[in-house]
């Protein structure tokens, strides 16, 4: 029961935060300079034209009424038509989404590996793995256009080891519009093999922010599990470190990991804006670069919409997760406030937090 009670709570969480997310992308969308009527017809079209755009597009109306019209819209799927395509916004991002996610879940795998590495190399002294967490450290420092740009002249300009920029030469977009997995569907080695190529520097850009993010608290929760007393108990026992870690440790550990991992697979949408413009990736990124300049506000909304959208769920499912591995954090939600209190100075003084894991 209390379960199914911090999924409710959770899963109302969300759909405030949505229902929120929904009213200040509109409001920023009407506050924006530029008129949008305009940019439907040119800017060359009469005033009279200009006017009768506004009407039937529904400019005119108060602000509640066309938020109301907007939100209604939203929830059956409707985001409206681009003013630059003449497109419905759905279908766009229909066409675009799928490149996006490609990049992101790609870059998200290769940071939880750069993650578990760092965290692990730092908790078992792995030989030269200081030099390898410094270079991390020092990678994500840097801003990810810097990074990207950084990579094409070195690795393009200079060795030649990768491709500039774009998803390879398969020219069939495929079922699910996702080269890596449609070239391999189709049994194409060489396009599979080529889309992999154009994948891997705006993925290894994409990742490593997130990678030292993830690895930091991962490292620094594998240290406080490491000086509790079970802990000692089992080293007590002759066990090895390794083993030590695998069956004692991880399990307690990934909790302040998985939070942070959520909130990074956020980020990472967020992020893929600026670096598909750098590889000219076909994503949503590139999409809404090219909506910015005309004033599409229909295509900016929903871009801005969808990328919030994944960000929230994306925590709301990470703490579903947690809930339900844990059922001592689903508790201590649905407990009352002084008691949920006590619970987290409790575990405050028994698990490392992320502000440490950052400093």
């Amino acid at each position: 029961m209390r379960i199914i009670d911090f999924l409710l709570r959770r899963l109302g969480a969300a759909a405030v935060l949505l229902l929120v997310l929904s009213f200040v992308v509109f409001l920023l969308s009407t506050i924006a300079p530029g008129d949008p009527a305009r940019a439907y017809v040119g800017a060359n079209a009469s005033n009279a034209t200009v006017a009768d755009a506004r009407r039937r597009l529904g400019y005119d109306d108060p602000f509640l009424v066309q938020y109301f019209r907007f939100l209604g819209h939203a929830l059956t799927g409707d985001l409206g038509r681009s003013l630059r395509t003449r497109h419905a916004v759905t279908a766009d991002l229909a066409a675009f989404l799928p490149a996006t996610a490609e990049l992101v879940l790609a870059a998200f795998v290769l940071a939880l590996v750069l993650a578990a590495v760092f965290a692990v190399s730092g908790v078992l002294r792995w030989p030269g793995g200081a030099i390898g967490r410094g270079v991390l450290l020092v990678l994500a420092a840097a801003p990810p256009f810097l990074l990207a740009i950084v990579g094409v002249v070195v690795l393009f300009g200079a060795l030649g080891w990768l491709p500039a920029g774009g998803t390879g030469d398969f020219k069939d977009p495929g079922p699910f519009g996702v080269q890596v997995l449609d070239t391999l569907l189709a049994g194409q080695g060489d396009a599979f093999a080529d889309a992999i190529w154009h994948l891997i520097l705006p993925a290894v850009v994409l990742s490593i922010a997130p990678a030292v993010a993830i690895g930091r608290v991962l490292r620094a929760s594998l240290d406080g599990v490491l000086g509790m007393d079970h802990v000692r108990t089992a080293r007590a026992k002759g066990l090895p470190e390794r083993r030590v870690l695998v069956g004692h440790v991880v399990r307690n550990a990934l909790g302040p990991a998985l939070s942070m991992a959520g909130l990074q697979l956020g980020f990472m949408f967020a992020g893929v804006v600026v670096v598909e413009q750098v590889f000219s990736w076909p994503g949503i990124g590139n999409y809404l670069a090219a909506s910015i300049p005309v004033a599409d506000f229909p295509a900016i909304a929903g871009v801005t919409l969808v990328l919030g959208t994944i960000y929230v769920l994306s925590n709301t499912v990470v703490d579903l997760i947690q809930g339900i591995a844990d059922p001592r954090i689903a508790a201590a939600s649905a407990a009352p406030r002084s008691t949920r209190t006590a619970a987290e100075g409790r575990r405050r003084r028994t698990t490392p937090s992320s502000n440490t894991a950052i400093r």
